[in-house]
């Protein structure tokens, strides 16, 4: 299997000088992120919700080693709410966050990462929206749900994400499933080794389902992360019988991919918002996207080829 090569890939440096380097490389980053600055990314908005999509925003980076780093990505997603204060979006744009961002890797980086957030997450609320935090690895997953747990205290609407992968999953849904929060469910995007997190796509899936019936059946709010057409029908079943309305629980797909079906589901009446990413430190979030998908690594190696 590629996946775990290319996840190992995207922690490597010379891979990153090499790739980066490829005169093809751009074009193809551009299929999934569509922008570097504020100023690209403001266009992009619009006409997304022009269309009737939401949007959760992702400024890249990760693996922060300085302070100074740290204070610069809350810098950078204040200086988004800024700019979108004036787009009067309200909740139709909220705001993914990656605690390794904010310091979580710092020495002691758990209360710098949630005194670097905390500002941005009640700028977000300034503006009507709100926060979803991203999972990563296995081992920063305690921090992450110790910090939405004190996030919330203030701003309840503040999301997390569940991967299903994990085996620690399941009993983390049914905790978030009874507090009537915001959780978004997806497969999981790093490598994980076989003592933390199931190694095979069906048993994979098979968790996806379990996990998804918790959240459906539960009193909070559930972000159905996935491009699966057979989990996004799974869904809107599991959604029907819990009795659930289209605005009580919402898809979530990557920018770039199945924008067909992004239009769809909202013409249907869903909730459809699009993970939209941008920023200069795009390399960790590419490679997870190549190693997601086979197809997404087809379309590469085919521009690569085309373009050499």
């Amino acid at each position: 299997m590629l996946g775990p090569v290319i996840l190992a890939a995207s922690r490597s440096d010379r891979m990153r000088r090499l790739i980066s380097a490829a005169p093809v490389t751009r074009q193809v980053v551009d299929r999934f992120i569509p922008g570097e600055t504020v100023d690209d990314i403001v266009p992009v908005v619009e006409e997304l919700t022009g269309k009737g999509l939401e949007l959760t925003m992702d400024v890249v980076g990760e693996d922060i080693t300085t302070p100074e780093q740290a204070a610069a990505a809350r810098d950078a997603y204040l200086a988004l709410i800024d700019r979108l204060r004036a787009l009067d979006l309200g909740e139709r744009v909220e705001m993914s966050v990656k605690l390794s961002m904010f310091g979580q890797a710092l020495p002691g980086g758990h209360e710098p990462a949630l005194a670097n957030v905390r500002p941005v997450v009640e700028a977000a609320a300034g503006i009507g929206t709100t926060v979803t935090l991203d999972a990563e690895d296995h081992t920063t997953l305690d921090s992450m749900f110790a910090i939405h747990d004190e996030l919330r205290k203030d701003f309840p609407q503040t999301g997390c994400v569940i991967q299903a992968y994990l085996f620690r999953t399941e009993a983390d849904a049914r905790r978030l499933a009874a507090s009537g929060s915001r959780v978004r469910l997806v497969k999981g995007a790093y490598k994980e080794p076989a003592e933390v997190a199931y190694q095979q796509k069906r048993e994979i899936d098979k968790a996806y389902v379990r996990i998804l019936r918790t959240l459906m059946d539960g009193e909070g709010y559930p972000m159905v992360g996935s491009h699966d057409p057979r989990l996004i029908s799974i869904a809107q079943e599991l959604a029907r019988k819990a009795g659930r309305k289209l605005d009580e629980y919402e898809f979530q797909m990557l920018y770039g991919i199945r924008g067909d079906e992004h239009l769809r589901l909202a013409a249907e009446g869903h909730r459809m918002r699009v993970y939209t990413a941008y920023g200069t430190d795009w390399y960790g979030y590419f490679m997870r996207r190549l190693a997601e998908k086979p197809a997404n690594l087809r379309f590469f190696a085919r521009s690569m080829i085309s373009k050499g």
